[in-house]
C-alpha cells in the first residue's frame, strides 16, 4: 500500500472532508442535491492526477436536471476497473425538531446532544457517552461512504492498485434512483470511450442492524429487491345518513391493510437471511374535500422485499390477499346490515367486490369503452401533471379516471404497482467476489480481529439493483403490465442493465438510526478498518 499525506489520508483531512460533505445539506430534490456535485467534482479536480487528466471528471444531467459525478483514475495499460459506488443526497430533516438547524453541523450537534443526552432514547444516551460517535444527517447514510470512496480514488490516481478505480456518485438514491438508473447508460459509454472491463461495483452503504440490538459487522455480495405493490379501492358512495346504501372505500381499504400489513407469508428466505415482512407506505381517500358523502374511493401503498421470488408468483399472492379482504369486506358488510335491518326491520342489500390487476382493468375499459377513451385519459393526465408532482400520485390519477369509466364494474380492488422497482441482485454465482470476499474476511480477522460476516442481500435498498446480477428468473412483464403509465411516467434501462449485469458488493461504515433524529457514525471504525478494508477489497477484486 502506497502511503501519502495528501489531502485525504490523513485523519485530519479525512474528517474535515466527511464533515465538509455532511455541511453540504443535500436533501433529495432541493438545490443543494445539485450543488454537492459540484463540491464533489471541483474538490476531485484539485487532485494532481485529475489537474493533469480535467476530462476524466465529469458531471452527468439527468433527465431532470440534477446531476451525476464520474471520476476515472486510469492504471497505464489496464483494463479491469473496480466501480466505487455512493450517493450524495440524503433524506429530509423534519425529524430533528428544535434541532433541525443543527443537523448538518455535526459538531454542533453532538455537542447540543451531550447537553441535553435527558431528551435522547436510552442507546443513543449510550453511544453518546462512550465520544465514539458522530450524529447529524448523513453521517452514516450516506457522506462517511462518499468521504472512504474519494480516499480510495485518490490513491488510485498515485498509483496503490493494479487496474482501474471509478468513482461512480449519484443523485436521488433514496427516493427513485434516477441518478443510478441515469448512470447505466453513463457505464456502458465510458466503458466503450476508454476500453473499461468492469471487474465488480463496490458500493459503500452503511452497515444495516438485522434486528434491534445487532452489533454483528457485515459485508454483502447482493442487495434485496423491492416492489411498491399498491391496492385501489372503488366502493359506492352514499349520503352519511344511508350509509348501508353504499360501500365505503375507507372500510375496504383498511380490511387490505389489515390483510397486508406485517404479513409474513410474504417474507423469504435464504440460508438464515430473511426479509422484512410488507409494510404500509401510504393509504388514503381520494375524495376531495369535507362533506357528508362518504369516500367511495381509497389507495394503498405497501413496501416488499424480494429475494429470488418470480413476479408472477408475487402477483399471484397479492391477488389471493386481495381476495381475502374482499371476503372479509363482504362479511363485515353484510353482518352489520342484517343487525341494522334488524332493528330497523327492513330487507338488507348485499354486495359483492370485484378482485382484479390492473392489466385487466386496462383491458375491460379499451374493451367496453374503447382504445380512444382510453387514450384521452391517459392524455388527459400526463398534460395535467404539475411540476415536480410525485409519479406515484400520476399513476393513482390515472387508476382513478380509468375507473370512473368503468363506474358499472361497481365494487372493486384493483392491484397494480407503482414506481419504483428494485431488481434483487447477488453474486453468489461470481466465483471471484466471493474469493475477494473470504480473503478480505479473513485480513479483517487476522489485522483487525474484526468479525466480518458474509451476507447475500443488502437489506437497506441501494442502487446496487440496476447494476448487478439480477436473481429472478421471471418476466418482468407481470411487473411492467401492471404498472400505469410505464414508459411515461416511470422506466428502467433495461436492456443497458441487461448489458452490465456487473458483480456487486458493499462494505461500508458502522452506523445507527438511519433516517432517524439520532442517526449516528462510528467514528473509531470509520477512520481505521474501513478504509483498509475497502482498498484490500480494491486489490483483491482486481487481482481476481
Amino acid at each position: 500500500m502506497q502511503h501519502t499525506t495528501e489531502k485525504w489520508q490523513s485523519r485530519e483531512g479525512f474528517w474535515s472532508l466527511v464533515k465538509e460533505l455532511i455541511r453540504c445539506g443535500s436533501i433529495t430534490g432541493s438545490e443543494q442535491e445539485v450543488q454537492i456535485a459540484h463540491y464533489i467534482a471541483d474538490t476531485l479536480r484539485m487532485l494532481p492526477y485529475f489537474e493533469q487528466h480535467p476530462d476524466a471528471v465529469r458531471l452527468h444531467p439527468t433527465a431532470d436536471n440534477r446531476l451525476v459525478v464520474t471520476a476515472l483514475a486510469k492504471k497505464e495499460g489496464a483494463t479491469q476497473t473496480v466501480i466505487l459506488l455512493n450517493h450524495f443526497d440524503v433524506v429530509n430533516i423534519d425529524d430533528y425538531g428544535r434541532w433541525k438547524h443543527l443537523a448538518f453541523q455535526p459538531d454542533e450537534l453532538t455537542k447540543q446532544f451531550y447537553e441535553n443526552k435527558h431528551l435522547l432514547p436510552a442507546d443513543a444516551v449510550k453511544d453518546m457517552e462512550s465520544g465514539e460517535w458522530l450524529f447529524g444527517r448523513g453521517t452514516m447514510d450516506m457522506k462517511c461512504g462518499i468521504a472512504v470512496g474519494m480516499m480510495m480514488l485518490e490513491r488510485a490516481t498515485r498509483g496503490a492498485f493494479d487496474g482501474n478505480v471509478l468513482m461512480l456518485s449519484v443523485c436521488d438514491e433514496e427516493v427513485n434512483s434516477a441518478g443510478m438508473i441515469a448512470a447505466v447508460p453513463i457505464l456502458l459509454q465510458l466503458a466503450e470511450e476508454h476500453g473499461l472491463t468492469y471487474t465488480a461495483c463496490m458500493n459503500a452503504e452503511p452497515m444495516f442492524a438485522r434486528y434491534p440490538g445487532d452489533n454483528a459487522k457485515y459485508i454483502y455480495t447482493g442487495s434485496l429487491g423491492k416492489v411498491l405493490p399498491g391496492f385501489f379501492c372503488c366502493g359506492k358512495g352514499s349520503h352519511v345518513g344511508e350509509p348501508l346504501a353504499g360501500l365505503n372505500a375507507n372500510l375496504m381499504v383498511s380490511h387490505v391493510t389489515c390483510e397486508m400489513e406485517l404479513n409474513v407469508g410474504f417474507c423469504e428466505q435464504y440460508g438464515d437471511e430473511i426479509t422484512h415482512p410488507p409494510t404500509s407506505l401510504q393509504q388514503y381517500d381520494l375524495k376531495q374535500g369535507y362533506s357528508v358523502q362518504t369516500p367511495h374511493k381509497a389507495v394503498a401503498l405497501f413496501n416488499l422485499f424480494l429475494m429470488e421470488r418470480p413476479l408472477e408468483e408475487v402477483v399471484a399472492l397479492l391477488l389471493q390477499t386481495a381476495k381475502s379482504a374482499a371476503a372479509n369486506i363482504e362479511q363485515t358488510y353484510r353482518t352489520q346490515a342484517a343487525r341494522f335491518a334488524a332493528l330497523q326491520q327492513s330487507n338488507p342489500l348485499d354486495i359483492h367486490i370485484e378482485v382484479l390487476t390492473f392489466e385487466e382493468l386496462l383491458a375491460y375499459a379499451k374493451e367496453h369503452h374503447g382504445t380512444q377513451a382510453v387514450e384521452q385519459i391517459e392524455r388527459n393526465v400526463l398534460q395535467t401533471r404539475q411540476a415536480g408532482e410525485d409519479e406515484r400520485d400520476v399513476v393513482i390519477r390515472f387508476i382513478h379516471d380509468l375507473t370512473s369509466l368503468c363506474n358499472e364494474k361497481g365494487p372493486m380492488i384493483v392491484l397494480f404497482f407503482a414506481p419504483p422497482y428494485y431488481p434483487a441482485v447477488s453474486s453468489k454465482r461470481n466465483t471471484a467476489v466471493h474469493t475477494a470476499v473470504k480473503d478480505v474476511i479473513n485480513y479483517a480477522s487476522e489485522q483487525h480481529d474484526i468479525d466480518l460476516q458474509q451476507l447475500e442481500y443488502f437489506t437497506g435498498l441501494c442502487d446496487l439493483s440496476y447494476i448487478g446480477p439480477q436473481t429472478s428468473i421471471s418476466s418482468i412483464a407481470a411487473l411492467t403490465g401492471n404498472m400505469p403509465l410505464w414508459e411515461r411516467v416511470y422506466e428502467l434501462p433495461l436492456h443497458e442493465m441487461a448489458q452490465l449485469q456487473i458483480p456487486v458488493i458493499n462494505i461500508g461504515p458502522v452506523g445507527k438510526d438511519a433516517h432517524k433524529w439520532t442517526e449516528r457514525l462510528n467514528i473509531a471504525y470509520a477512520e481505521g478498518p474501513l478504509p483498509q478494508l475497502m482498498h484490500h477489497t480494491i486489490e483483491k477484486l482486481l487481482a481476481n
